[in-house]
């Protein structure tokens, strides 16, 4: 008997017929499911929409988010810094859901190339609906057998994954006491990870010794992470994503020359 997660995945999808289509696997196999498998569940969340920690909550438990308040205010434009990395490694995390296109939309701008970005993205998110970015989404980052583009750090920087930056970023993250579940099928070199990290160290939610949010930035994104959002922006398989590819060039080139400033 299938669990209710998966019912509400093969709904989602339009039937067993569309789900095998869309994942490239035969309509027996998903007939004999009785939850997503684990090495399906990415696929299966990208495809329906249905968060991971609902499809496996074994696999993807939801781990307590209450935010700890910092003792000093936090200055405005770090605010924003932190906001905007939360915002582009949502966006390439999972693809946006009706609520999430439904913030978007309302994305104010001003006539800054980082403002002109932000509107773009507003209006790339009132063109999309959360079926097609579904399949953007799927297109772009998971694929079959590979998506057309592969967001961490080891690929881009050696051209294989799971390599030495993968393990560097590992260090940090234990020096600032953040760990994930081994089950999770991300590496932490992932662009949405590094960038939610980054908003963290901004926010002083994560600290540890020797590492702040500029050494962080040095080390695990400015080597690569532009061209990767050069590249996002002109994927064969982007659409919506072109504007986020943009919005993501734009930031890291203003947080590169920002970190080149005298102190």
């Amino acid at each position: 008997m299938r669990d209710a997660a998966l019912e509400k995945a093969i709904g989602s999808a339009g039937g067993v017929r569309a789900m095998a289509r869309s994942l490239g696997i035969s309509q027996p196999a998903i007939s004999s499911w009785r939850r997503v498998p684990a090495d399906r569940v990415l696929s299966v969340e990208a495809m329906t929409g249905i968060p991971r920690s609902d499809l496996r909550p074994d696999i993807y438990p939801i781990h307590d988010q209450a935010v700890i308040a910092s003792p000093q205010a936090l200055d405005e434009i770090d605010e924003a810094r932190a906001r905007e990395c939360e915002v582009i490694g949502a966006l390439l995390w999972r693809a946006p859901t009706a609520d999430t296109l439904a913030v978007l939309r309302n994305l104010q701008g001003d006539a800054s190339p980082l403002g002109m970005a932000h509107l773009a993205l507003a209006e790339a998110a009132e063109e999309a609906t959360p079926e097609s970015l579904r399949d953007e989404f799927f297109e772009l980052f998971i694929g079959v057998g590979r998506g057309e583009l592969l967001p961490y750090a080891s690929y881009y920087l050696t051209g294989f994954l799971h390599e030495r930056p993968l393990a560097l970023v590992r260090e940090d993250m234990g020096a600032l006491g953040l760990a994930r579940d081994e089950r999770a099928g991300e590496p932490e070199d992932h662009i949405a990870v590094l960038l939610d990290i980054l908003a963290k160290l901004i926010r002083g939610d994560v600290s540890g010794e020797g590492i702040d949010a500029d050494r962080f930035y040095a080390c695990h994104i400015e080597p690569w992470g532009e061209r990767f959002f050069a590249d996002l922006e002109v994927a064969k398989a982007s659409t919506f994503y072109k504007a986020v590819g943009r919005l993501g060039s734009l930031f890291l080139s203003i947080e590169t020359q920002a970190a080149r400033l005298p102190a």
